[in-house]
């Protein structure tokens, strides 16, 4: 018997993504289809080597334009990639692979670490990471609703 495909979701430009193994809190994230990877802003970046095992360490600030609430994570590095941002400048950076709950949605997904203190939202989700999960709807926002962790 064939295994039937789920229908996918349907999201807006902008939705709340949480990242269970990083942070506990929701954070507001900018879903760009022109985008290959996701990116996520990382404050205080360090990559160490532990026994021939990269890791990196780090804070997040899940709060738009806030530095409140940082939380320090640590995570493995299973990589680098050469990404070229919007403003055309490439840059370098360390990958990791974390848990990221949308929706009723859960998977696993590859983050490249950087600053993003200049860009308007802390995290950017890539096309590859949505792979047939999700169908973008360019007009609409938060088609998902607010996660649980925030609703008051």
């Amino acid at each position: 018997m064939a295994r039937r495909k789920k229908t996918p979701t349907p999201i807006g430009w902008r939705e709340w993504i949480v990242l269970p193994d990083l942070c506990p809190t929701p954070i507001k994230v900018k879903v760009d289809t022109g985008a290959r990877t996701s990116a996520l802003h990382a404050f205080r970046l360090r990559v160490n080597d532990n026994g021939g095992q990269p890791y990196a360490t780090f804070e997040i600030h899940p709060h738009q334009r806030s530095r409140e609430d940082s939380v320090r994570v640590r995570a493995d590095v299973i990589g680098y990639k050469r990404v070229r941002s919007s403003n055309g400048k490439a840059e370098r950076r360390p990958v990791i692979v974390t848990t990221a709950r949308m929706g009723d949605r859960e998977w696993p997904i590859e983050v490249t670490l950087t600053r993003r203190q200049e860009m308007g939202y802390r995290m950017l989700l890539g096309r590859s990471a949505m792979r047939q999960a999700f169908t973008v709807n360019p007009g609409r926002s938060f088609l998902l609703g607010v996660p649980s962790e925030i609703e008051p």
